[in-house]
């Protein structure tokens, strides 16, 4: 069958080789023409990482989405824009002003809410220290309702206060956290197990019901929504895998995101477009001010995208793909990530969707084909890089194996070297040139990339 050469394919392929210049593999021509133009002038000007910046942005337009949209694949079954994201990166590779830069209009909005709810509530405390009479002299037959504070964003925080913040935002909410491994390190700090389950529950948007004493003090939160981000570092993802986060499907809900070769850059002469900062901001608050339907008990009634025809039969054609793709696969962890993986790629659909009609590219009636066959690529990233994360996971435990005076050496080593430079860090170990090249023998299984002649790069 003959290929035919569409002006739709030749910018595609235009915009993924744009990509490759940079050095990504993330798909970022799947994201409308306004975003991607951000995504590239922040790598151009502040050396943004494409990577890291287009996944922040992806998942700061998931938790704008929250609860008002849902995409239903069929009557019964329903996803919402929910994402667990992990940026891996070493110190000083640009991981963490990505993420400010994406969160940038949910701050501001939080920031407006703390000053509006701190007025609201000195008012509302000066009502209660008047008297019945007073209060009528006024013209105030009844209290007002005390004043709540909405908020987006939230980190390290118990789910007791997680609950509460969630039911004063039934919208939705996000953990964010510049180091992801306070997040999961502290999952059995009261009771072994039970906040990692409270998370994988969350993971699926199930109701948070949490009962205390007294009424006053019970939550509940119908469809909870609670997406999590952060960075991480190489090192720590074999904490990550330990006990049974690796057996029992908690990393396989995690989107790793993984950029080839990154290395520490020289500083952009470039300076960033003025309108680039402002069309972000403009765009989130589009979505945030987007009105929604409650029911009577204040919960929030989603608008159901439905899949359009071809769109759906895409879908559906791609699950095949990846359910044979599983079945033949013999790494019983890779088949549960990609498992998982499909029910991203319909929270996918739904954002880019979301996305596209944002932008002024789609509208927001239905999933077309186009969002699907993003969503489909944006799997194809995290597939790639799951694997990734699964050979750092087993290199960490490679290095757990080696003789102590070896595992110090390698830590010592910087994450990029030469022969020459290697040798001068184990002359400091009292380690001669020659055993120092026998060794490196041993640090190529996982934990070195010889990638030129002379030259390694530290995978963990």
């Amino acid at each position: 069958m003959e290929n035919k050469i569409t002006a739709e394919g030749i910018i595609h392929e235009a915009l993924h080789c744009k990509g490759k210049m940079y050095g990504s593999d993330y798909p970022v021509q799947v994201f409308p023409h306004h975003i991607q133009d951000i995504i590239y002038a922040t790598g151009e000007c502040l050396n943004y990482p494409i990577d890291y910046i287009a996944a922040s942005l992806c998942f700061v337009l998931s938790v704008g989405i929250g609860n008002t949209h849902v995409a239903k694949l069929k009557e019964g079954w329903s996803e919402r824009a929910i994402l667990y994201i992990a940026l891996i990166g070493r110190p000083g590779v640009n991981k963490s002003h990505p993420l400010s830069f994406a969160f940038h209009p949910l701050f501001e909005h939080d920031a407006k809410n703390a000053v509006t709810f701190k007025k609201e509530i000195k008012e509302y405390e000066q009502l209660l220290y008047l008297s019945r009479k007073e209060r009528e002299e006024q013209g105030i037959n009844e209290l007002p309702n005390e004043p709540v504070l909405k908020k987006f964003v939230v980190s390290d925080i118990t789910p007791e206060s997680l609950a509460f913040i969630h039911e004063n935002n039934k919208r939705g909410i996000c953990l964010y956290t510049d180091e992801l491994a306070s997040w999961f390190k502290n999952f059995n700090r009261y009771t072994k197990g039970s906040e990692e389950q409270f998370w994988l529950s969350l993971y699926n948007g199930k109701p948070i019901i949490l009962d205390r004493r007294g009424s006053k003090n019970s939550v509940s939160v119908k469809n909870s929504f609670i997406g999590v981000i952060g960075t991480i570092q190489h090192g720590v993802l074999r904490e990550m895998a330990k006990g049974e986060r690796n057996q029992n499907g908690f990393l396989d809900r995690i989107l790793f995101v993984l950029p080839n070769n990154l290395e520490k850059q020289y500083w952009s002469e470039q300076h960033l477009s003025r309108h680039v900062i402002p069309t972000w901001n403009n765009l989130m608050q589009k979505l945030i001010n987007q009105e929604y339907l409650t029911d009577d008990n204040g919960d929030i009634i989603p608008v159901e995208l439905y899949f359009q025809e071809d769109a759906r039969k895409r879908l559906y054609d791609w699950q095949r793909e990846n359910t044979d793709q599983c079945n033949r696969e013999i790494n019983e962890t890779l088949m549960g990530i990609y498992s998982k993986l499909e029910i991203y790629a319909i929270r996918f659909c739904l954002i880019l969707q979301v996305a596209r009609w944002l932008c002024g590219e789609a509208s927001k009636d239905s999933i077309d084909l186009v969002s699907v066959e993003g969503a489909i690529e944006l799997v194809g990233y995290y597939q790639k890089t799951a694997r990734k994360v699964q050979q750092i996971i087993a290199s960490s435990a490679t290095l757990e194996q080696l003789p102590s005076d070896k595992q110090r050496l390698y830590n010592a080593l910087p994450s990029d070297f030469s022969t020459a430079e290697g040798i001068q860090v184990a002359s400091q170990f009292s380690i001669s040139a020659d055993s120092f090249k026998r060794m490196l023998s041993d640090f190529k299984d996982g934990l070195l990339d010889n990638y030129k002649h002379g030259r390694y790069r530290k995978l963990l």
